[in-house]
């Protein structure tokens, strides 16, 4: 299956009303995405928390396999 970025960015707007999300394609192949997000959501959040949300927001696409690995990146809005 061929990752769709623009899909995984409306799934973690979709979950973080409000965030920047920018999706990129690490290695040109679809295995590894990196998601750089910025939302008021994390405000207080640790690190880890923060990750956490956004990678539930995109877990129906890990689930099906059509994402293998997603490095985030969060700060606070």
């Amino acid at each position: 299956m061929a990752v769709d970025l623009a899909e995984l960015q409306s799934m973690i707007e979709a979950a973080l009303p409000g965030a920047t999300v920018e999706i990129s394609d690490e290695d040109g192949g679809g295995q590894h995405l990196r998601a750089v997000v910025t939302a008021p959501q994390f405000e207080g959040l640790s690190r880890i928390a923060q990750h956490r949300l956004v990678k539930a927001a995109v877990k129906p696409r890990f689930d099906d396999g059509t994402v293998h690995a997603l490095s985030v990146k969060t700060q606070p809005a």
